[in-house]
């Protein structure tokens, strides 16, 4: 394949230390919607490995192995970044003691991206076939997502009995995710000048009893699977008024629903519209959970794996994930990944270097276990 002048290279993926190779992914800027540059080095570091199928889709590249395993793995990871704020080039600083990875993408989620093509190039004879799939665009609106693209147009590239997903998980097992739903409750009164308030009804303030709902709203914390997940129902925007000088006849709030896994989507709208019975509900997006999977065959070997390397048992994860991507295809998931969730997107972005050094040598050992 030739590359374009100028084109921006990885370091060799069979040699590089996983940390070194985090920093080079970093220093190539890939906000959504720019990631070409770093999915034509992703594609060009990949290309030489005999032991790979390389695909590529867009600016998602995926590579595979055809061992003839009875199980296939997914391993993804999204390659792109929300925007630079001063935080690049990458650095590696001392916080609280601890050598860290600073900057942006550090977490969310090169040193995911970069784990996974780290054993990538490692694995040649793994227990499991393994997909290893880097996509763009998942810090964007939904429809742009490149693993929603590869769903609906080459599904038969993320086939497999488990996937991991390297999102930010402070280095354990996060398993599945709650559902989210965004709607408007809207309230409507009648405009007039301000100065004779008395001749109009205030949408603003029809809107009081909406916001009281909302903090009398007690959510619940539901069990699925054995793991427990927290809901909220939360206050995200509110907006009305046309004038300094006028009241205004309009009034919209904007609520968001974060629910457990083990409600549907349909399940999540309905509860909503009865926490504001009487009011105008407009559905503005939503997106299903997905159930932790632990119980699929072989994730027991994956949990034993990781605890062994970074200690502690499988949690819930509380925000949406792409692992429902994978659900919606049958395919059980769980995010894994280097990183504290917390510090992605802030422009102190920075990931502990052993964490990432720790999950590459827990998903090693398990996807080498019982390999020939």
């Amino acid at each position: 394949m030739t590359r374009p002048t100028g084109a921006v290279t990885l370091p060799d993926l069979r040699t590089a230390d996983v940390v070194d190779l985090t920093r080079a992914l970093c220093d190539i800027p890939s906000v959504s919607g720019d990631e070409g540059p770093l999915a034509d080095a992703i594609e060009a570091a990949l290309a030489p490995l005999g032991h790979l199928e390389v695909l590529r889709d867009g600016d998602a590249v995926v590579a595979r192995t055809h061992l003839g395993r009875a199980r296939r793995a997914v391993v993804a990871g999204h390659i792109d970044t929300v925007p630079v704020q001063g935080n690049l080039p990458s650095e590696l600083r001392q916080v609280d003691g601890r050598e860290v990875l600073w900057g942006r993408g550090s977490v969310d989620m090169l040193g995911g991206v970069a784990v996974a093509l780290h054993l990538a190039a490692r694995l040649t004879d793994p227990a499991w076939d393994v997909t290893w799939v880097c996509y763009d665009n998942e810090e964007v609106e939904a429809d742009r997502n490149g693993l929603g693209r590869l769903a609906a147009t080459h599904p038969e590239w993320l086939t497999a009995d488990f996937a991991v997903l390297g999102e930010p998980s402070n280095g354990g097992i996060e398993g599945g995710c709650n559902g989210t739903l965004r709607v408007s409750v809207t309230t409507t009164g009648r405009a007039a000048h301000s100065a004779r308030a008395w001749r109009g009804v205030n949408a603003i303030h029809l809107a009081a009893p909406v916001l009281t709902r909302l903090a009398g709203y007690e959510p619940r914390a539901v069990e699925v699977d054995g793991l427990v997940y927290r809901e909220g129902l939360s206050a995200v925007g509110i907006t009305g008024g046309i004038a300094g000088n006028v009241v205004p006849d309009a009034c919209e709030v904007t609520v968001n629903y974060r629910f457990a896994p083990s409600r549907s989507l349909a399940e999540a709208e309905a509860h909503v519209r009865e926490v504001f019975a009487g009011y105008d509900v407009t559905v503005l997006d939503g997106a299903a959970g997905a159930r932790p999977g632990l119980d699929a065959p072989g994730v027991a070997d994956f949990i034993t794996a990781v605890t062994a390397v970074t200690g502690g048992g499988p949690a819930p994860k509380y925000g949406w994930t792409d692992v429902a991507r994978f659900a919606a295809l049958g395919v059980p998931a769980v995010n894994f990944g280097p990183g504290d969730p917390s510090l992605a997107h802030a422009d102190d972005e920075h990931c502990p270097t052993d964490q990432i050094r720790a999950c590459a040598t827990a998903l090693e050992a398990w996807l080498t276990e019982g390999a020939p």
